[in-house]
């Protein structure tokens, strides 16, 4: 259903009329300010409007919730501090600041990295030392004792985890960062709560109001139907996606764990509710939210509930609200499922930023198969996306690493993609003859092989084997995957994350299994706490520890210097050899051509590559700064090239 321009302004009149009789006083007080907001209100007003009478035209009090949103939007827009309002008013200028070469992020849980908030503050000179312009943090919210999805079963967005700090401490936090000139990056959990927070609570104790803000049914007659087509996302927990509450004697729709309650964004108070708790949020200093399990936000009967266009409506007026009222704020989409559908959800208008998750699988698809072709053929044919958006591209994250690259793809390659997934599997558990990995498998299924992989970047590369065997020779290998992977991130296109602790070769924590609490889940094993130790090392290039990080300082000090790492522009080359990866990155007027070679061996490739490519005849090599002599380009093993005319 689409609205008329005349319902647009009709409704818009009628808005900024209650607007300016209730902020008359604020108008005059704070002139420029609610000009800036009526400003924006106008010019967002209109798509936000089709979208959000698109998902509730059919409520009889439409119009009641809309202005009880626009108020909403008011009231957070008046709140928000003096500098983030000067921050809207720059990135509203810069709109696409995010593409920089000068992006570098980072990755951490608080407690494993620092302790608390206020270790993270101490930490704020190291982020500087490695580059750090972006640094994500992983779920701080309050969430209940024990059980809670590693944090992503919150029991309060405005409430920190009391043993990580408080919200004037993350607000502070934000500030320093900022000053420092680092953003701030936390996770919206927009598909569901915990059972602890004041709403679950409140529909547990019988307030039918809070009950309608969750997916909530009287006996097992609807969730029946439902579950003719969806899939179970824990199985192993509690069959279907529904779970009984004995305190309701209802059923109440648990997608992902049994004390996690899914929203129900049927209802409009529940999208303007939420837009309260993200605007709060960019409030208080955070610049980009990664929404999570947005695929399933909305549910409609006869479907799977995954990736429904009412999730794409509803994440572009989330945007919308964010234009009108904390402009600076960006959205950052995860999306683990077919690569069709990840790039569905990166737009201008819905996720700005998007992970990246098929460039990682295949980054270490390309180490195990010491091949290049799957992941030159996702980088010709997947890469690409709206020029106002970008990739943040990783090679570890905190979760563990899913196979995701497209069957069909892959059949076009001669692969056969279930074949493949059960030799990577192999490959970094360690299970497969000659694998220098050493991974564990994560909710593998002994019946059909399917599993996903968890490890440090570092174990998965072979460090932590050539280690125990105490061979040198391994040692640099590995050494080479991991600077080599990271080089690719950091060179094409989009914002590079490292997951902190391996910019020092954190080796997999098998300690885990010693906790009752976690010894199910493998993907602890890469989530370990920082060792002062290893940092202490990275300044000493004759230590592991420094010979990775100085490394990585030389590739992120080469993607700095030049801007031709900036932006998305990339063009995928032919190298002629199925180990080396070759690509043209071009912005600003410079052009680099990159080589990077995925196997052991060495590799040659003729030199008219670089004619071919727009180069001269005269070469340099950029990151060694040595000129390229002429004849044949070589590569030595897991060597990276960043070559330019000179």
């Amino acid at each position: 259903m689409t609205p008329t321009e005349r319902q647009i302004q009709t409704s818009l009149a009628r808005i900024l009329e209650r607007l300016d009789a209730r902020y008359a006083m604020v108008a005059k007080k704070k002139p420029n300010v609610w000009k800036t907001f009526l400003r924006r209100l106008n010019e967002h007003f209109p798509h936000l409007f089709d979208l959000y009478f698109r998902l509730y035209a059919d409520q009889y009090d439409f119009f009641y919730h809309l202005e009880d949103l626009i108020t909403s939007l008011a009231q957070m827009w008046l709140e928000r501090p003096s500098d983030l309002q000067e921050l809207d008013a720059a990135r509203e200028a810069e709109a696409g600041w995010f593409q920089s070469n000068q992006m570098i992020g980072g990755v951490a849980y608080v407690d494993l990295y620092a302790g608390d908030l206020k270790g993270i503050r101490r930490k704020i000179p190291d982020m500087k030392e490695l580059g750090l312009t972006y640094l994500h943090l992983m779920p701080l919210f309050q969430v209940p004792d024990g059980e809670n999805d590693g944090g992503y079963a919150v029991s309060s967005y405005r409430d920190v985890n009391p043993a990580l700090g408080t919200m004037q401490e993350l607000a502070d936090l934000a500030h320093e960062l900022r000053q420092n000139g680092i953003s701030l990056v936390l996770d919206l959990v927009f598909n569901h709560t915990s059972n602890e927070h004041i709403w679950a609570q409140r529909a547990i104790a019988g307030d039918a109001e809070y009950q309608d803000y969750y997916r909530i049914f009287p006996d097992r007659i609807v969730p029946d139907e439902y579950e003719k087509n969806l899939r179970e996302i824990f199985p192993d927990e509690h069959p279907g996606a529904f779970t009984f509450n004995a305190e309701m004697q209802k059923w109440v729709w648990t997608t992902f764990h049994s004390y996690q309650w899914d929203l129900n964004y049927a209802n409009p108070v529940v999208f303007n509710r939420m837009a309260e708790e993200m605007l709060f949020l960019a409030n208080n200093g955070v610049e980009v939210l990664r929404l999570d399990a947005v695929a399933f936000i909305w549910k409609q009967m006869g479907t799977s509930c995954e990736n429904l266009a009412q999730a794409h409506w509803l994440i572009q007026a989330f945007n919308a609200v964010a234009r009108i009222a904390a402009p600076a704020l960006l959205f950052k989409s995860e999306a683990i499922v077919h690569p069709d559908e990840v790039a569905r959800y990166i737009h201008a208008d819905e996720c700005q930023l998007s992970y990246n998750p098929l460039l990682m699988a295949l980054l270490w698809e390309s180490l195990a198969t010491r091949k290049v072709t799957l992941l030159s053929q996702a980088l010709l044919e997947r890469f690409k996306i709206p020029s106002a958006c970008a990739w943040v591209n990783y090679v570890r994250v905190h979760d563990d690493i899913g196979w995701t690259f497209s069957d069909e793809d892959a059949a076009r390659l001669g692969i056969n993609g279930y074949e493949h997934r059960k030799f990577l599997n192999a490959f970094y558990t360690g299970r497969f003859e000659g694998s220098f990995a050493r991974g564990l498998p994560f909710q593998e299924n002994p019946k059909t092989g399917d599993a996903r992989i968890s490890g440090t970047c570092a174990s998965l590369a072979g460090l932590e084997k050539a280690q125990r065997e105490e061979t040198a020779v391994e040692v640099a290998l590995a050494i080479q995957r991991i600077l080599l992977i990271h080089a690719v991130i950091l060179t094409i296109g989009g914002i590079p994350l490292i997951y902190l602790g391996d910019e020092v070769g954190t080796l997999n924590d098998y300690g885990y299994r010693d906790d009752p609490a976690r010894a199910a889940d493998s993907r602890w094993i890469h989530r370990s706490s920082a060792d002062p130790q290893k940092y202490a090392r990275r300044t000493d290039p004759a230590t592991i520890e420094g010979r990775i990080y100085q490394g990585l300082r030389r590739l992120i000090d080469l993607r700095l210097t030049h801007p031709a790492f900036g932006g998305q522009e990339i063009q995928v080359i032919d190298t002629g050899s199925p180990h080396v990866l070759g690509y043209v990155r071009s912005n600003a007027n410079q052009r680099v051509l990159i080589f990077a070679n995925f196997s052991e061996g060495e590799q040659t490739l003729p030199a008219n590559l670089l004619r071919l490519y727009g180069m001269s005849y005269q070469y340099m090599d950029i990151l060694r700064g040595k000129p390229i002599p002429e004849g044949k380009i070589g590569l030595g093993a897991y060597e990276f090239l960043a070559i330019t005319p000179c």
